[in-house]
């Protein structure tokens, strides 16, 4: 048995799309500056990605949590979703779709 004590680290479920809004990939990551970075040096390599295929690199919704298991719950749920739903998500936070600076 797991004993969870206390985290000390921040864990993140992000959104991000391409310039035009058309596509969406959700990711989880402990380093949301990092891993939005190692995006947009996919799509500059031309790695064989799904980001570099879509140019998906602007974030325009997060969330936080303290424990990865919460972190990778809310990210298969949001995975599971539906367009429209995922869209309402990030409007409830973001009416304008606008790219989230860090």
């Amino acid at each position: 048995m797991h004993e969870f004590k206390e985290g000390y680290h921040t864990y993140y479920v992000y959104i991000i799309t391409n310039k035009n809004k058309t596509v969406l990939y959700i990711g989880v990551t402990n380093n949301l500056r990092l891993r939005l970075e190692q995006h947009q040096e996919n799509i500059v390599t031309k790695k064989n990605t799904f980001a570099s295929r879509y140019n998906v690199c602007f974030l325009v919704h997060y969330e936080k949590f303290a424990w990865i298991q919460e972190a990778i719950a809310r990210e298969k749920e949001l995975k599971g979703w539906r367009r429209e739903k995922k869209m309402e998500l990030i409007k409830s936070r973001n009416p304008e779709m606008e790219f989230l600076e860090l």
